[in-house]
């Protein structure tokens, strides 16, 4: 007879397993009627609906989404040859202006936000600018902001963008047809172990190096730094691809908290409001330098998406747009937005705190 705590390890291995088969079964039937993305949509959808109707709560655990994220980095990396390498060069100074307008609509939306949900300044800002839901919650907790707010309205803004801007590509340019949806080839199992090993030592590097996101960074720059040489290793076959997308976007799914969402009131409304409009922006500054750039639309569009790159690389290659060129705009928004938050925010911070103060507060009681 098993002990207590191994009946329940196996329950909760059980119903992780349920969650996993809900969110591939999704993504089979998103894939079935032609959906863009479908392997990282249809199981974002429906782990989503499980958690906010309260059928599931367990955790699903975050050493999951690395998983995912290593995959698709370093499938990512494979796209930059020389040839990419050099377009890359040129489009640099088309990259660094995309990237500080970006973060010119994430300021406009911020200050939106605080006004229609109440929220400081210092909170509102990391709710709305770019960057890891994770990441943006352990800032504000450092200025003793409450992170609940800044990781519902993050992970709205990534499941909103992952899940509008492709649909809204295929709405403009028209629906394919099932089999027009494109597939990576099946390959042996020896290339998909050695793109894997590049993957994981770029990770690894990057982790002990303290790099930003190292599961993403590290196996994209490994992969690509291959890929630059001329030794561009195998694709992974499309079942890779598929399961890796079921981890991240069972992932993201799971963290649509019922009891998040019932708390936060006005927030929820307001985060998709200012979301929406963040998409607005973008999109119509990313069409109108498209027309002056003589570039396609979709690609500045997906390039200046204030989405994930790791979802963003992956719409792009679904859509069979420039994979290289769209992950490399939101990789020169990475490295110029996020060496400068923190001082950014602290900046914010230290403004709210004066002006308190100046109001007949202790500048403590910032929410």
């Amino acid at each position: 007879m098993p002990a207590p705590g191994e009946a329940a390890d196996r329950q909760l291995l059980a119903r992780l397993v349920g969650v996993y088969l809900f969110g591939a079964g999704a993504g089979a039937f998103a894939a079935w009627i032609g959906s863009p993305l479908p392997w990282m949509i249809g199981p974002l959808l429906a782990t989503a609906s499980l958690y906010l109707t309260g059928v599931v709560d367990i955790s699903i655990p975050v050493k999951t989404r690395p998983v995912g994220q290593v995959v698709i980095a370093s499938q990512v990396g494979v796209y930059f040859s020389p040839a990419a390498f050099a377009m890359l060069l040129a489009f640099a100074p088309l990259l660094i202006g995309m990237a500080l307008a970006t973060a010119c609509c994430a300021l406009v939306v911020a200050l939106l936000l605080a006004r229609v949900a109440n929220l400081n300044l210092t909170a509102a800002f990391l709710s709305s600018l770019p960057t890891s839901p994770v990441e943006a919650a352990v800032m504000a907790e450092r200025y003793n902001c409450n992170p609940g707010p800044v990781i519902l309205s993050q992970t709205v803004r990534i499941a909103s963008v992952v899940v509008l801007v492709p649909v809204a590509i295929y709405m403009i340019d028209g629906w394919p047809a099932r089999d027009m949806v494109r597939t990576t080839p099946e390959l042996d199992a020896i290339a998909v172990l050695l793109l894997a090993g590049i993957g994981m030592a770029g990770a690894l590097l990057a982790r002990a190096c303290r790099v930003p996101n190292p599961f993403f960074l590290g196996p994209l720059a490994a992969s690509s730094a291959v890929s630059a040489l001329g030794v561009a290793p195998s694709f992974y076959p499309s079942i890779v691809l598929s399961c890796a997308q079921i981890i991240l976007g069972v992932w993201l799914g799971s963290t649509f908290r019922r009891s998040l969402f019932a708390a936060a009131g006005r927030l929820v409304t307001a985060s998709i409001v200012t979301t929406l409009l963040m998409l607005a922006l973008t999109s119509i500054i990313a069409v109108i330098v498209s027309r002056m750039a003589g570039l396609s639309w979709e690609l500045m569009v997906l390039g200046t998406a204030p989405g994930g790159v790791t979802e963003m690389a992956l719409t792009a290659k679904f859509l069979g747009q420039d994979v290289a060129l769209i992950t490399a705009f939101h990789l020169t928004r990475i490295f110029i937005l996020m060496p400068n938050i923190p001082w950014i925010i602290r900046m914010i911070h230290r403004f709210e705190r004066r002006r308190n103060c100046c109001d007949g507060g202790d500048g403590s009681d910032l929410p």
